[in-house]
């Protein structure tokens, strides 16, 4: 944000009386040691006075420059509640051009932050013109047209209710949603119509595979040859794959001890193995995504290669390969080819194991992000973007987030994993696919809501996410 002092020609004044002040002292210097120690104190107090006075109004204007330096962070945010005529208070709206709640926007063209706000701000005018009316006001090019509103950053949002009460106003970014959501806070209906909320707290068929036919962890079906066992203390855990083994392995705080207790089938026989002594043929298929076989000996391995590609791996050869790509946010293992890419800061690539790890790469690295995902219908891209920890863009921009979850008898949900979260271009399409899996739930949120539910998590609790019995 930036500072926003009014000039109105201080700043050549201040320069003018500075280069005066330079040529009476050269002139006063001529004559020092004729000077009475009296008369050499007071010019030197007047000195003194001068500086601190300069450097005091350099600094009060130093940070405005152009709007190129200065920095885009999120402020916090002030209800209208200060009186008015004083700084950051509520200001007199002009009279509205008629009955519809106002949201002003004070800025800049040069201004960073301002920029990114100018999207969204030509959105709001489009989409809810009638319901609303959006003004933009920059404030280094009409400084006159900014001063009633008695701002001290920019850029600064101002809500009117209909009547020209100010409701709210807020300093640096806000989002899109967060505009939108603001105005729900305060009781200003723009859709015309309530929104219908998309939830399922129940399953509207159960799943009629046997329980050792679903895979722990993805929910995939359970082969014969492909079964992977961990053994557990009161019950053994059913995996799809030596992959899904290796996702499982990286949610727990201890590891190593599901290791000792793995077991995967042999490709050639079905008998169980110790996935430890195991041999793997590790290969690629058509799309690049890594293929995993298990073998009981090396030599069994070396012979299924002769009639495939491949590499024949142990397993701390196997170890090295699945754990070398982790989400960015819970730190699971994952295929590149399976995850959501996330660029952080136009610099680092990193990705997310499910669709929300992929926003809490903001909330635990602290920085902007930009986010691919893929509609879990149909496929299609979409795209989401973070500023200072709210969302700065999304394409489309009818795209949604399924939170899948459990409902508490208190009413609370609860995540049900990274494999039960999604994307989807619009509603219809969660919808869609709603009616396509009627064992899912959870409930329909907007990107704001599943980046939030991110961002307000504690360092520990990122710290544990995702770990089992403990995933936010």
């Amino acid at each position: 944000m930036c500072p926003c002092p009014q000039d109105n020609g201080q700043t050549a004044i201040a320069l003018i009386v500075c280069i005066g002040l330079v040529i009476v002292v050269k002139h006063l210097w001529k004559g020092w040691p004729t000077m009475s120690s009296q008369i050499r104190s007071l010019i030197i107090v007047a000195a003194v006075v001068s500086s601190v006075a300069g450097v005091a109004y350099v600094r009060s204007g130093a940070n405005c420059g152009t709007g190129e330096q200065a920095g885009a962070r999120l402020a916090t945010s002030s209800p209208a509640s200060m009186p008015a005529g004083t700084s950051g208070g509520q200001a007199t709206r002009p009279a509205p051009g008629g009955p519809l709640p106002r949201l002003v926007d004070l800025g800049a063209g040069k201004c960073i932050p301002c920029k990114k706000m100018a999207p969204i701000l030509d959105e709001l005018k489009k989409e809810f013109a009638g319901r609303l009316d959006v003004e933009f006001i920059d404030v280094w090019q009409k400084p006159d047209a900014g001063k009633p509103y008695q701002i001290k950053l920019i850029p600064t949002q101002i809500f009117f209710d209909a009547s020209g009460k100010e409701l709210f106003r807020h300093e640096g970014f806000f989002s899109r949603e967060d505009i939108l959501g603001k105005w729900k806070e305060l009781g200003v209906d723009l859709s015309g119509k309530p929104a219908a909320a998309v939830e399922r707290a129940v399953p509207t068929a159960a799943d009629s595979r046997p329980k050792d036919g679903i895979c722990f962890m993805c929910d995939g079906d359970v082969g014969a040859k492909n079964r992977v066992l961990v053994k557990g203390q009161e019950e053994q855990i059913v995996l799809c794959s030596p992959h899904c083994l290796f996702i499982y392995h990286s949610s727990l705080k201890e590891p190593e001890k599901a290791e000792a207790v793995a077991s995967v089938t042999d490709a050639i026989s079905g008998k169980s193995v110790p996935a430890t002594t195991a041999a793997y043929l590790y290969g690629l298929d058509t799309k690049g995504r890594p293929t995993v076989l298990a073998f009981a000996d090396r030599e069994a391995a070396s012979t299924e290669r002769q009639k495939s590609a491949g590499n024949v791996l142990d397993w701390q050869g196997l170890r090295r390969k699945e754990l070398a790509t982790r989400c960015g946010f819970c730190d699971r293992a994952v295929y590149p080819e399976d995850a959501c890419p996330v660029k952080v800061e136009e610099s680092t690539h990193t990705y997310g194991c499910c669709t929300m790890c992929a926003l809490g790469v903001a909330a635990r690295l602290k920085k902007d992000i930009e986010v691919e995902a893929k509609d879990a219908l149909s496929g299609d891209v979409i795209r989401v973007g973070t500023l200072n920890g709210s969302i700065a863009s999304l394409e489309p921009k009818t795209a949604v987030a399924w939170a899948g979850g459990k409902k508490a008898p208190d009413g609370k949900w609860a995540s049900t994993g990274c494999f039960k979260q999604a994307f989807f271009t619009s509603e219809a399409n969660l919808k869609t696919w709603l009616d396509k899996h009627p064992a899912a739930t959870g409930r329909m949120v907007t990107m704001g809501e599943a980046l939030a539910s991110k961002m307000k998590l504690t360092p520990e609790q990122i710290a544990g996410a995702c770990k089992l019995g403990e995933c936010k």
